[in-house]
């Protein structure tokens, strides 16, 4: 049945279509009361489709506060899969900051969700932060067969390669090394065991390599702040020297990303000494609230640049970089704070010298 039949809504086209749920599977959808709406649609077409759902309900959190435990606890039970529904975050396991999860390879994870998914493989999610119902209903109903033929060709470009170098109107011009890193799909696919990904879908991330990101990154859209996103009235120009930021300048807002990620470096600090982080680990966190952490491509045509950074982020002819923490679990930070750049011109150069560019003035090549 096609995604395209209007009679079929957008909960039903995630759960058939997007996460091709099965009878009897368990499913765990974790919302707050601002997202009750998209939760209960979500647990509806969940239950039609015959799987084992539990819908449970946390006030909402910013991205440096915790989940409540009996989340955390739900998440334990080790559904197949999970939808977090939040308004922000779904919010932090403090437990497992203190006490990582690890992986018989010996990889840890400082959260539950993620070590299901990232590590054991054994569940698939949806996580949507800052979602709206018109945004749920505007940008679901895409053709998810082209948004996937792109998200594979660019992973595939990424291969290889040495270094992305982004510049941009706005005076955006900064070399990111992603020596040995793989490109990451927010395709909409979220059928195999660890998989997932946002709802809207649409993108292609990489994380840079730790402490080689060089040059400027001048945002020009929107934000992330810690209580929320917001469009920006004035650009936010961001020095960045051997992978961390080290200078913000600019307007209100530039002062606000900058008490921002001040708050980060110190609550890490504070964590290790009140036991909250392990011994060494509030230094690490607070330095890396400075990383570069990812650097992404919008691909969902429906998106637009509205001040949600969940949907921001997947406009066309956009790029956006993150500052904190990354993908590849070797940049752990409180924080994830994406921020957008307009009609930027993004080029792939490998170690033979060869070069493909991938956007021209936000123009996509492939």
């Amino acid at each position: 049945m096609s995604i395209f039949n209007k009679e079929k809504s957008s909960a039903e086209v995630v759960v058939e279509e997007i996460c091709k749920i099965k009878k009897n599977e368990k499913v765990l959808i974790i919302a707050n009361p601002e997202t009750n709406l998209i939760a209960q649609d979500l647990f509806t077409a969940c239950t039609q489709s015959g799987a084992k759902t539990t819908l449970i309900y946390q006030q909402k959190k910013s991205s440096m506060e915790n989940a409540e435990e009996s989340v955390i606890g739900a998440l334990k039970s080790e559904p197949d899969v999970c939808f977090s529904i939040s308004a922000v975050k779904l919010g932090k396991d403090a437990q497992g900051q203190m006490n990582p999860y690890k992986t018989s390879d010996g990889k840890q994870y400082d959260s539950i969700f993620d070590y299901l998914l990232e590590g054991k493989k054994t569940m698939r999610a949806v996580w949507t932060p800052g979602i709206t119902v018109e945004m749920f209903e505007r940008t679901v109903k895409i053709d998810y067969k082209l948004l996937g033929e792109r998200c594979k060709k660019i992973c595939a470009k990424y291969k290889n390669a040495e270094t992305i170098h982004v510049t941009a109107p706005s005076g955006t011009d900064v070399t990111v090394n992603i020596s040995g890193r793989n490109g990451l799909c927010d395709d909409g696919n979220f059928s195999e065991k660890g998989s997932g990904g946002n709802i809207p879908a649409g993108e292609v991330f990489v994380s840079p390599v730790v402490g080689k990101t060089q040059g400027k990154i001048v945002f020009d859209g929107s934000m992330t702040f810690s209580d929320g996103d917001s469009i920006l009235n004035t650009p936010i120009s961001v020095k960045v020297e051997n992978g961390f930021v080290t200078e913000i300048t600019g307007g209100e807002e530039a002062k606000r990303l900058l008490k921002d990620i001040t708050a980060a470096e110190k609550e890490a600090l504070s964590m290790e000494s009140k036991g909250k982080l392990p011994k060494g680990q509030g230094e690490v966190y607070a330095k890396n609230a400075r990383n570069i952490g990812e650097l992404g491509i919008g691909l969902n045509p429906n998106a637009n640049i509205t001040g949600n950074m969940l949907e921001d982020e997947k406009a066309f002819r956009t790029c956006h970089f993150a500052i904190g923490q990354n993908y590849d679990g070797d940049a752990n930070a409180l924080i994830h704070f994406d921020g957008i750049v307009r009609n930027p011109t993004v080029v792939i150069k490998y170690s033979d010298g060869t070069e493909f560019t991938l956007l021209s003035e936000g123009e996509l090549k492939i």
